[in-house]
């Protein structure tokens, strides 16, 4: 190899270190709002982004980890509530009433 290549080369290997500690030691606030606003962007509605200890249970996917490993982003996908069939009340011809909008024949 080149002499003036090798101390390009560690150079750049020692930056790519260097970002990784940094983006691994950054703070857990300003790394979920730039998770959240990548996972907005993408059209994604509904979810929530949980700061916890790293290596405790939580439901979800990790997405992230912050102050230098000790903390863990979270994402969770909320359910969206299914509506509960209507209970109409309707009055047939007969006289009767049936529930759910049905008349008995």
């Amino acid at each position: 190899m080149k002499t003036w290549l090798t101390p390009l080369l560690l150079g750049l290997g020692m930056a790519g270190v260097s970002a990784s500690a940094t983006a691994a030691g950054e703070s857990c606030d300003v790394l979920r709002s730039r998770i959240e606003s990548k996972i907005s962007a993408a059209g994604v509605t509904n979810f929530k982004l949980l700061i916890v200890e790293a290596g405790s249970p939580a439901r979800g996917q990790v997405v992230g980890s912050c102050e230098l490993g000790t903390k863990q982003i979270v994402y969770q996908r909320d359910s969206i509530p299914v509506p509960r069939e209507e209970r109409i009340v309707t009055e047939c011809r007969d006289g009767s009433v049936g529930i759910g909008g049905r008349c008995k024949p």
